[in-house]
């Protein structure tokens, strides 16, 4: 029998599968207990939960999905860790040290096929989607980790932000998020939680509806069509005469704020004149949008883009700010060892190959 990850379930659905067993529904909430309150790392340290029911937990789930493969850790405290998967993939995830907390960006899926111009991730086609037990479990090896230097340290917030589409692996993506927030367990906050995506626009209605109480963030990284879709091949399906009435049904029905993501490149989207036309986009959603500013490294294999200089960063946050627009730089992290999405991935797995790996990209 194939076992599943023990992380996989949220509390509602572990209950549920104990009485399809046999078993009494009360026990989920020893068991919740056990996994994300004191963390046990394996059956034998369920010390809180009838024997009977660790035996039949042993019999068809596991807790371990991933292996530790490769851990760099940088000067700044971000540690990127390459996981391999039961199936000898690999996947990233990192912790980032933030003034607000102790910060994980976790992957979704095996390779990604948005196909970003610029992207480290997109260098290797997705595979396939992870499941939730195996997005669960980025989070819980990062927190052992922690748990392991004696600090009472606990990660506080989670982006979506690591290789693949979030929203093309929806359902998972959903029962991840009800893990994590639920306030026995790890009891993330939804503020502390943010999600990005490359502007699944049906996917953006849809999240809406779901109510998770998370932040969004949308991958917008161009104010027109013409430019977008040379950044960004999904443009071509999803233009952003699409992409925009999507972001107007999640504001109205959500009424949060949302982050669009505009990495800049070179002599490519970071003049005036995009800032202006960026700040025209937004129009009359300045209450309800922060536009987050990306510096870019280079990659080799994207060599026709490079980063922007200083003084045009400054001049487009200046122009956006002038414009009335909310607007931020994202802070890099860990770049001095490989801590981009899906670089230590790309390396390693080029290296198995005998082949050449690309440079450092842009921190997530």
């Amino acid at each position: 029998m194939d076992k599943k990850s023990i992380y996989g379930l949220n509390l509602e659905q572990l209950a549920s599968w104990l009485v399809e067993h046999g078993h009494k529904k009360s026990r989920a909430s020893r068991i919740w207990e056990s996994l994300y309150r004191q963390r046990a790392k394996d059956f034998a340290e369920m010390t809180g939960v009838n024997g009977e029911t660790v035996q039949l937990l042993s019999e068809h789930f596991v807790f371990q999905t991933m292996d530790e493969h490769v851990k760099q850790e940088s000067a700044d405290g971000t540690i990127k860790f390459l996981f391999r998967l039961k199936d000898g993939n690999l996947i990233e995830t990192v912790l980032m040290r933030q003034k607000y907390g102790l910060s994980v960006c976790v992957t979704t899926q095996v390779g990604c096929n948005i196909g970003c111009s610029f992207c480290a991730s997109g260098l290797l086609a997705k595979s396939r989607d992870l499941s939730s037990g195996e997005i669960v479990e980025q989070i819980m090896k990062v927190q052992h980790h922690l748990d392991g230097l004696g600090l009472g340290q606990r990660v506080s917030h989670v982006v979506v932000m690591g290789i693949g589409e979030p929203f093309d692996n929806f359902t998972n993506l959903l029962n991840f998020l009800t893990i994590i927030k639920d306030h026995k367990g790890l009891a993330i906050a939804g503020k502390g939680i943010t999600v990005s995506t490359s502007g699944l626009a049906d996917k953006i209605r849809e999240f809406a509806d779901a109510n998770m109480q998370v932040n969004l963030a949308i991958s917008l990284h161009a104010p027109n069509n013409e430019l977008r879709t040379r950044i960004m091949k999904i443009n071509r399906a999803i233009p952003i005469e699409k992409l925009m009435p999507a972001i107007d049904y999640y504001l109205e029905k959500t009424n949060r704020r949302i982050t669009l993501e505009y990495i800049l490149l070179k002599d490519v989207n970071d003049r005036q004149e995009h800032a202006l036309e960026l700040a025209e986009l937004i129009g009359n959603r300045r209450q309800m949008a922060n536009v987050n500013l990306i510096p870019y490294n280079p990659v080799d294999e994207h060599s026709q883009y490079q980063r922007s200089e200083r003084e045009s960063v400054r001049a487009f946050f200046d122009t956006l700010k002038k414009q009335g627009v909310s607007v931020s730089t994202r802070l890099e992290h860990g770049v001095d060892i490989d801590a981009a999405c899906g670089q230590l991935r790309s390396k390693q797995i080029q290296k198995a190959k005998g082949g050449a790996s690309p440079s450092g990209v842009a921190a997530g």
